[in-house]
């Protein structure tokens, strides 16, 4: 794999679009081999024939080596010696109407032909303009994205979760990493990625956190992530941050530095290896709501105006908390004796068939 170009020390978002190529990758349009072979076939042909058809229709106007006039064969032969850059010379316009053709458009159709034959070489030659082209097209638009630090486990499952989401389209999920691998990952699902370490500004500037709507981070270490917590929430002083540390003891640092929560992976996961043992079926239960692609699925969703001045203990729906003002209030809680206008429900959403195809 080639190696990207390092750029000298400084401020990435002073530089211009072009100079963030390989650094800020925009994603592309899949399109199989096969496809694309058959579409610049069609387009030489094309080309191909229109050029035949032009030289026949104007046959008088080209002298013939043999002198014996210009078939639709030798108009086809013309085509494609002209079109390829051959030119063996044998057959030429001689009026002026047909040089003045072959200039205004047989030339183009040629350079056409070659653009379509040679289309893989060009393609890699003008990938570095399309990509600063959409880069200088997404800084200008991007707002209210999640920006996703590390795309290793944590971050991946991560993403999978927020494309669960059907308000949350791929392009709205900025990935950041060190790993070209992993970014190559995250674009072949249809993200943004950016190449560096996010524990810098500047970085974290290319990805325009301090636009995001949300901040997760996820990298491989603790002093890591709160070192990035740090950052993000210097840069977006009102962005949801949710960070992951191995160890307990690292949530006060996490907090601390800005996250408005702390998951420790660890011990999550070692609480429910230890629950296993004794308990199989509730692990089952808690994978079950953690997968939204089947069976169960926690949700919010906002009150009805049918149901505020009730109790949610009362409600259809399996009711575990209430969100009131930004803040969460456990099912047992007083507060959540009855619903108020402009409440949000936390609750046990089934998912459908239907919903499962969609996503």
């Amino acid at each position: 794999m080639k190696a990207l170009k390092r750029l000298p020390l400084g401020s990435l978002t002073d530089r211009p679009d072009h100079e963030l190529v390989g650094i800020l990758r925009m994603p592309e349009l899949t399109v199989s081999p096969l496809r694309s072979i058959v579409k610049r076939i069609i387009g030489a042909t094309l080309a191909l024939l229109a050029t035949v058809v032009i030289v026949y229709l104007d046959r008088d106007g080209y002298r013939d080596a043999n002198g014996d006039g210009l078939s639709l064969l030798d108009s086809l032969y013309y085509a494609t010696v002209s079109l390829s850059t051959t030119g063996y010379g044998d057959i030429a316009p001689a009026t002026s109407s047909a040089r003045l053709v072959n200039v205004l458009v047989i030339t183009p159709l040629r350079v056409l032909f070659l653009i379509v034959l040679v289309g893989t070489t060009l393609e890699v030659l003008t990938e570095r303009s399309r990509q600063a082209f959409k880069i200088q097209k997404w800084r200008t638009k991007v707002r209210d994205h999640t920006v996703v630090v590390g795309f290793g486990t944590k971050g991946r499952s991560a993403v999978n979760a927020l494309l669960g989401d059907e308000n949350i389209a791929p392009e709205q999920i900025v990935v950041v990493d060190t790993d070209q691998q992993a970014l190559d990952a995250a674009s072949a699902l249809g993200l943004v990625a950016v190449h560096g370490s996010a524990t810098r500004a500047d970085v974290l500037r290319v990805a325009a956190v301090q636009h995001a709507r949300a901040v997760v981070v996820a990298p491989n270490r603790d002093d890591t992530a709160v070192l990035v917590t740090l950052t993000a929430r210097e840069l977006a002083p009102k962005a949801h941050i949710v960070a992951s540390v191995r160890e307990a003891e690292n949530v006060h640092l996490l907090k601390q530095s800005g996250a408005n929560q702390v998951v420790v992976s660890s011990e999550t996961a070692g609480r429910l290896l230890g629950m296993a043992t004794s308990t199989p079926l509730v692990v089952d239960i808690m994978e079950d709501l953690l997968t939204p692609e089947s069976g169960l699925a926690i949700a919010e969703r906002p009150v009805e105006p049918s149901e505020e001045g009730g109790s949610p203990r009362h409600l259809g729906d399996l009711v575990l908390g209430l969100v009131r003002d930004g803040v969460l209030y456990r099912i047992d809680a007083p507060q959540a004796d009855a619903i108020e206008p402009g409440d949000k429900l936390l609750y046990v959403k089934k998912v459908t068939q239907a919903e499962k195809i969609e996503r």
